[in-house]
């Protein structure tokens, strides 16, 4: 018989698959000694199968009760006894940190009965009044699905009715009458009166956490984090402690770095006389953490003692909630922190500087998309006004965009937004994906819009608390601002401007570019020792899609070893598209013309890679694109000739297009197809390109460029233009030796690797159109189409566009480096598709044996980091979720 709970006892941090993480993490600090409240999780298994089947798995109970007993024993007290209640807390667990998506209930086992002997046992009764109205709010949303501002609503009246400022000014009187006032929302609701059996209360509330693990907001927020969906949440039941038991309890959140910048010292908010939600909600604004040396000496310095030990275990940044209870100071929760792409570098550099992490370690802890993140603009401060009004700085970056006061405006806009809320809670999710960046008016760096901002690396600022907000309006310092205003979030300063702030490059964009040096700045100290690291571990080499010598300097300034895809198509752009008109109603001299052109283009791009591979790719698209669209030129054409006009060159223009034109252009005449039908054009640009080579040989430099024939199908395609080109190539003088190879982007390409690779000396997959052959996809149609839909339903995990499809199109890539090497050992295969910049593709493409990738000068940076990971992590990496 399968087993669903264990004691705090009985587990470690090393549990999380079974525990999740935060009873792994309870379990841990259980052992280390800590002060924690006894308790239990039931596991992750136990979820999957009430996902399963739709119930609760035999038995389950029964072992809570068990294990109910023990926590009875160890604290005196019994679930529902009248005079001195056990009090209860729910709460969700996962393997990974989801903030505020799932569901927590606390304060279960009170009733009428025990209500009043929680009052007599604490001689409060306005502390047991408070809690028992906490427990009904709680557990009607949670359980029964009854909506929020119901409660809210009663709330808000109670307030009013008192001339009540907070909830904390509520009397015990007006907390009774509010507890009635619930019940009778949760009656109208229900149909039932509220359950008075605690056991009862307790299986219902274990029930309805599995089922918040199908939430919509905890799928969504899922699918943004890519977090498996079908992991399960483990659910931790742990004996009640109060923060709200008077001046001398509250709760905080504690960071043992500071999660925005990872600058060492204590970090953190804390709130007198309060629960966990009260920190978390944000409708209370904190005080800093340090402000408790004040408030309670003691238990500050055992929260940094706590704090020192747990970072020594963890060897990481944690996240660390306590709650302090007539001055006895507990732990309710610990886990390795979110933090900011910025403060992530500079922790890992510390760890490695304090002795605690390796290198190797330390370049397993930063992503490719938090550098990303770090290379987004930023605003220029010279440049902005006086701020409208300074809050938290919670989450760094620049934001820009319209004001919007819900999620669903979020949602709906079509342009940038800001979302702005008092607090935001798990239901404005939607919205805070949708926005560039976050703004409230209550809440701290701990609050649940500062906590989701930094782990989707949004900008957000919170606890403005000047910002007076309205149902459709803010005032801030008498000034109004309405939907559609926009405005500038400062994520990095707390600062809030009007109007658009203009932004200035990334320091870390500068640094890469050589407009400055690491020296001095802790970021780029730490992301110039992890590049240099990466760089030195890294099997998989990065080259540059460019087409321009700007753009092949630019990447090379960004550390690319080559340039993997020339696209020659780009360059008959502009005003030599007359050449490809001419070329395309049969004058042969436009191809003498190009010659020219093209040499001259290749000179300039061999010289800014002086030294490295250039693989330059033959004109790929369809001709006809150079051309004007049928409709348009056929609409003018009739337009001269119903006014009696001669349409001249563009009657033969029409005429042209009218031939060439196809239902499926990108499955017709182009790439190689192009080279075996249209006499000269390739033969034009392999002896422009040997030109250009054999020039720079003859002005001292190195060119080492290779030439790349695209599309191929079958290896006789290849074959024929191969011949072609040898002897063009013999034919130049001084040019230096020019590889030949292909573009692997038709699947039966893939799947006769072995024959292809008997005439090509390089394989190049161009995945973008390997992903739409395969899929049978036209990517201009249907990403806006129905991938949207295919994302929600969960079918993508991701667009694969942007992540390799790894079951279907990366087994081709894996078929095909397979059948090529057998063929031809010593063949140098790459990838040129942008899925060559993607993070989680370039780790795929360093299992599956390739020797570069290649993506756009931006994303160098990225995929060289990325490479760095892949090759280390073969060995047990840390959970930095």
């Amino acid at each position: 018989m399968s087993r669903y709970v264990y004691d705090f006892v009985e587990g470690d941090k090393d549990l999380k698959d079974l525990l999740g993480g935060k009873g792994a993490n309870l379990a841990e600090m259980t052992r280390m000694g800590l002060p924690v409240p006894p308790g239990f999780t039931i596991t992750t298994e136990a979820c999957r199968e009430y996902l399963r089947t739709g119930s609760t798995p035999a038995g389950l109970f029964a072992e809570v009760e068990l294990h109910l007993r023990a926590v009875q024993t160890r604290t005196g007290k019994s679930l529902g006894d009248p005079d001195d209640p056990l009090l209860l807390s729910v709460r969700s667990g996962g393997r990974f940190s989801m903030p505020g998506m799932m569901e927590t209930i606390l304060d279960i086992g009170l009733n009428d009965a025990s209500v009043a002997g929680l009052a007599r046992q604490s001689a409060d009764e306005r502390f047991a009044w408070d809690s028992y109205r906490r427990l009904i709010q709680m557990f009607g949303k949670t359980a029964f699905d009854i909506p929020g501002e119901d409660f809210e609503t009663e709330l808000a009246n109670a307030r009013d009715a008192a001339g009540a400022a907070t909830d904390a000014d509520l009397t015990a009187a007006q907390l009774r009458d509010l507890v009635h006032a619930y019940k009778k929302v949760f009656q109208a609701h229900t149909g039932r009166d509220f359950p008075q059996a605690p056991h009862e209360q307790l299986f219902l509330a274990v029930t309805a956490v599995f089922k918040s693990w199908n939430a919509e907001r905890a799928v969504l927020y899922r699918r943004q984090e890519r977090i498996p969906q079908d992991l399960g949440t483990a659910v931790n039941v742990m004996a009640m402690v109060f923060g709200n038991r008077g001046t001398d309890s509250g709760t905080g959140v504690a960071f043992t770095r500071d999660p925005a910048t990872g600058r060492r010292g204590v970090y953190g908010d804390y709130l007198s006389n309060a629960q966990g939600e009260d920190v978390v909600a944000g409708i209370r604004n904190t005080v800093g953490l340090g402000e408790l040396a004040t408030i309670d000496p003691a238990s500050y310095r055992r929260l940094l003692s706590i704090m020192e030990r747990l970072e020594g275990r963890y060897r990481d940044l944690c996240d660390i909630e306590f709650t302090i209870e007539n001055g006895k100071l507990w732990m309710l929760q610990t886990r390795v922190g979110k933090r900011t792409p910025a403060a992530a570098f500079v922790i890992a550099a510390q760890l490695v500087d304090e002795g605690t992490i390796t290198l190797d370690e330390a370049l397993r802890r930063v992503t490719g998309e938090q550098l990303a993140q770090l290379m987004f603009p930023s605003f220029d401060q010279a440049a902005a006004p006086e701020p409208l009004t300074t809050g938290v700085a919670a989450s760094p970056g620049a934001a820009v965009g319209a004001v919007v006061f819900d999620s669903a405006a979020a949602v709906a806009a079509t342009g940038p937004v800001i979302l702005v809320r008092r607090e935001t809670n798990p239901d404005d999710l939607p919205g805070m994906i949708a926005a560039q960046g976050i703004l409230t008016s209550r809440g701290g760096k701990t609050s649940h819009a500062a906590v989701v901002a930094r782990g989707m690396g949004k900008t957000c600022v919170c606890g403005a608390e000047q910002l007076e907000i309205a149902a459709d309006s803010v005032t801030v310092n008498g000034r109004v601002l309405r939907a559609g205003d926009v405005i500038s979030v400062d994520g990095t300063t707390g600062r809030v401007y009007a109007g658009a702030v203009p932004v200035h490059p990334s320091a870390v964009v500068r640094y890469f570019e050589g407009e400055l040096t690491a020296h001095g700045d802790p970021l780029l100290a730490a992301v110039e020792r992890l590049m240099i690291h990466a760089g030195h571990v890294a099997r998989l080499g990065v080259h540059a899609n460019a087409d321009t010598a700007a753009d092949a300097a630019r990447a090379r300034r960004f550390g690319a070893t080559g340039v993997g895809l020339c696209r020659t198509e780009h360059m008959f752009l502009g005003e030599r598209r007359v050449l490809i008109e001419r070329l395309i109603l049969g004058d042969q001299d436009a191809l003498s013309d190009l010659l020219p052109l093209q040499r001259a283009d290749f000179e300039r791009l061999f010289a800014a890679m002086d030294g490295l591979p250039v693989t330059v790719r033959l004109i790929d698209p369809p001709l006809h694109e150079f051309l004007p669209p049928l409709e348009e030129l056929t609409a003018r054409v009739a337009r001269a000739e119903a006014l009696g006009e001669d349409p001249g060159h563009e009657g033969t223009l029409l005429t042209a297009v009218r031939r060439m034109h196809e239902q499926n252009p990108m499955l017709g005449l182009r790439g190689v197809r192009l080279g075996l039908v249209i006499p000269g054009l390739f033969a034009m640009q392999v002896r422009a390109i040997a030109q250009a080579a054999a020039a720079r040989v003859a002005a001292g430099g190195d060119p080492r460029p290779e030439i790349m024939v695209p599309l191929v199908g079958a290896v006789q395609e290849l074959d024929t233009v191969r011949t072609e080109a040898e002897s063009v190539l013999a034919g130049v003088a001084g040019a230096p030796p020019i590889r030949i190879g292909t573009m692997i982007e038709v699947p039966r390409a893939a799947l006769t690797a072995g024959q292809i690779a008997g005439s090509a000396e390089f394989f190049s997959f161009g995945t973008n159109d390997l992903t739409q052959m395969t899929w049978g996809f036209s990517r201009d149609d249907v990403e806006g189409a129905f991938f949207g839909r295919y994302l929600s339903l969960g079918i993508f995990a991701a667009s694969p566009f942007e992540t390799i499809d790894i079951d279907g199109v990366g087994e081709l890539v894996r078929i095909a480096v397979e059948r090529g090497r057998a063929t031809r050992p010593n063949l140098t295969v790459g990838v040129c598709g942008e899925h060559g910049g993607d993070p989680a593709s370039v780790r795929f493409f360093h299992t599956a044996g390739l020797d570069y990738v290649s993506c756009s000068p931006f994303r160098v940076p990225i995929a060289r980091l990325e490479a760095g990971r892949a090759s280390v992590a073969g060995t047990a990496a840390s959970d930095s979720r």
